[in-house]
């Protein structure tokens, strides 16, 4: 359960900023335009303590009651010591998969045939240059919602921010366990994480 103590603002308001900011292609003037027009006055700097704030607590939530992915997954990443810490992270995190899909990319095969000697595991690859197409298209909604962010002004503001966006479109492609998803709205759905 997230504490919303000593803040100035009720958890409802609060948490709906956090979700329209992660969700829509808003800036934190404008989200503080439409608060003013509901007879609520914040300013984008307090706003933007929120997202920093709460996204990154909001995706620990998510986490506990994210469903376990399947056993056939897509790798791309453009070194192989990223794709490596990517695919190591995953795997203690979620177990092995049968499977791996990459592209024609050679550090992903390469960081796969690594993992693989250095766990004695058997990791399988299927290489095709187009299986991958998913992955590249996932980015174009991270960037729409991020033009209007005109830039982060430092690392910790943008990952907690960006794992914000990425619990929004998580909920949305109903990476939620069925039991706590029960026919709940997105919204509700996000909502329900600071419960």
């Amino acid at each position: 359960m997230l504490s919303f103590k000593s803040r100035h603002f009720p958890k409802e308001v609060i948490l709906q900023c956090v979700r329209w900011y992660c969700t829509y292609a808003l800036s934190y003037r404008n989200i503080e335009e439409i608060l003013a027009e509901k007879g609520v006055e914040a300013d984008h700097s307090t706003l933007n303590r929120w997202v920093v704030f709460y996204a990154q607590k909001l995706e620990k939530e998510f986490h506990k009651k994210k469903k376990r992915p399947g056993d056939r997954w897509r790798l791309d990443e453009r070194d192989t010591k990223a794709a490596l810490r990517y695919l190591t992270q995953a795997i203690k995190r979620n177990g092995k998969p049968s499977l791996v899909n990459i592209d024609k990319s050679g550090a992903n095969k390469a960081a796969v045939t690594q993992y693989n000697t250095d766990n004695s595991q058997r990791v399988v690859v299927r290489q095709c240059k187009y299986l991958n197409n998913i992955i590249e298209q996932d980015h174009r909604r991270i960037k729409r919602i991020t033009r209007l962010m005109l830039g982060f002004k430092n690392f910790n503001s943008a990952q907690s921010t960006l794992a914000g966006i990425e619990v929004v479109a998580m909920i949305k492609k109903g990476q939620v366990k069925k039991n706590i998803s029960r026919q709940l709205s997105c919204a509700d759905q996000f909502y329900a994480l600071a419960a």
